[in-house]
């Protein structure tokens, strides 16, 4: 990076601070005994649950006793996967539903790596069972959803941790606690967040039979049953809102939450958004190409921006978060940050911290994100810290349904073309009927809406 100088004291600082402790914490040195023999089970096995396991079984010693996919190729893949990596080398336990698995073994440890459609009802199951819960995120596809993940989880004292890993990102952590912490950007009053990707899903595949290795069925769950037009693995269900909450909820979410972790945001005031399919008209996808939303706080705006087509505004800075204060800009992504002061301060940049040393086997992991390794592993040693010790996880299940919520409630500001307003308490859009009815989606039959308020 020829334009910034690399600040090596806050460098140490922070990504030392952080590894470290991932050193003291690292595969079989805790002594903790309210973990030892930790029985863990999978519910997605898929590409990112697989992914989100392995960097558990990095960490500690677990015995993964149970997975659950409805594919059973990914099923049967990801039990051989796992037997080579255990200890023990045993194969866990195979489900085609999620519900036998839970039911057949007390586990204490449930990971969910399945499309956002089923987030909240097996996040529920799960906590209802007993298990501590690593969840993925968005944490739901409704804002009542979260609302009952969030009472179950509190219920049962249960810690989630939901899979927002920004927040245990080693140069994340620098910055806020160099640069915001330290009041180098002075009072903040404006934020800008946006994602570039070109990764909305598209096209006109044909209808075909369904595989007999796919439980299309139980894939599809509580949502509405699209007619089947290919495996949805590899992003095709993302391109559709019966699944997911577009790009805004996808990758807007991370970055919304990263900024409110930053700078110790709640709820927004009012959220307002626009946008919708301008340009890739063509294909099935119903989510939005373009959108903005504005999430608003007292004396702070935070912008989101999103395009799936045409050029990031800054190339450097596709997917990422820029905060505006008095005395610099703090520019952030996944994979460094910079401070720019204001006159002839120092600027000061980090790049992301890898750990190929460390954990060399991760080079010859099949998708593995490399920069996003060490800070999945860093969230499962909090989780672990969680558990053992009582206190909420970094990414506790009430932060995820903050930045998931907030999101929802931007789509359905677009949709309707107004500002909502959301209560928490009284969990409603204020003076706002319509909007309220649309908190909570139906359910396909069998399957009911958890959120019983």
């Amino acid at each position: 990076m020829p334009d910034f100088n690399l600040n090596r004291r806050k460098f140490i600082q922070g990504a030392t601070a952080v590894l470290t402790l991932s050193a003291l914490q690292a595969k079989g040195v805790s002594s903790a005994s309210t973990l030892k023999n930790m029985r863990v089970g999978l519910i997605g096995a898929g590409w990112y649950g697989k992914s989100d396991l392995f960097r558990l079984m990095q960490v500690r010693d677990i015995d993964v006793v149970a997975i659950c996919d409805v594919d059973s190729k990914h099923l049967e893949e990801a039990g051989k996967l796992i037997s080579e990596r255990q200890i023990s080398r045993k194969v866990p336990k195979l489900y085609n539903d999620y519900r036998a698995m839970l039911d057949a073994h007390k586990l204490d440890l449930v990971l969910i790596g399945t499309p956002d459609h089923w987030h909240a009802q097996q996040a529920i199951d799960t906590i209802s069972s007993g298990a501590h819960l690593y969840l993925q995120k968005p944490i739901s596809i409704d804002v009542l959803e979260g609302e009952a993940i969030l009472s179950t989880a509190r219920k049962h004292n249960k810690k989630v941790q939901v899979g927002t890993q920004r927040r245990s990102t080693a140069h994340l952590i620098d910055a806020k606690n160099n640069i915001i912490d330290q009041g180098l950007l002075g009072k903040i009053s404006h934020v800008e967040i946006c994602c570039y990707y070109h990764m909305r899903k598209n096209g006109n595949p044909a209808v075909e039979p369904v595989p007999d290795f796919l439980d299309y069925e139980m894939w599809t769950g509580p949502a509405p049953l699209r007619p089947y037009d290919g495996l949805p693995h590899g992003g095709w269900w993302r391109t559709f809102m019966e699944y997911g909450n577009g790009i805004t909820g996808d990758m807007g979410m991370h970055m919304f939450d990263t900024v409110r972790w930053l700078l110790g945001l709640k709820w927004p005031e009012k959220i307002t958004s626009t946008g919708g399919i301008f340009v890739q008209k063509g294909g099935k996808s119903n989510i939005a190409d373009t959108q903005t939303a504005i999430f608003e706080y007292p004396d702070l705006n935070c912008v989101w921006q999103m395009r799936s087509w045409g050029t990031p505004a800054d190339p450097g800075y596709p997917w990422a978060f820029v905060i505006y204060g008095e005395k610099g800009t703090l520019k952030g992504s996944v994979m460094k940050y910079e401070f720019i002061p204001v006159g002839k301060g120092e600027r000061i940049a980090m790049d992301v911290v890898y750990e190929k040393e460390k954990f060399p086997a991760d080079l010859n992991e099949p998708r593995i994100e490399l920069h996003t390794a060490p800070a999945t592993r860093q969230h499962m040693l909090n989780l672990l810290s969680a558990i053992e010790n009582d206190h909420l996880p970094i990414a506790d299940i009430e932060e995820g349904h903050i930045s998931t919520a907030s999101c929802i409630l931007a789509n359905l500001s677009m949709l309707l073309n107004r500002p909502l307003v959301y209560d928490p308490i009284k969990k409603k859009c204020i003076d706002d009927p319509e909007a309220t009815k649309l908190l909570r989606r139906p359910y396909r039959a069998p399957w009911k809406h958890p959120f019983l308020g």
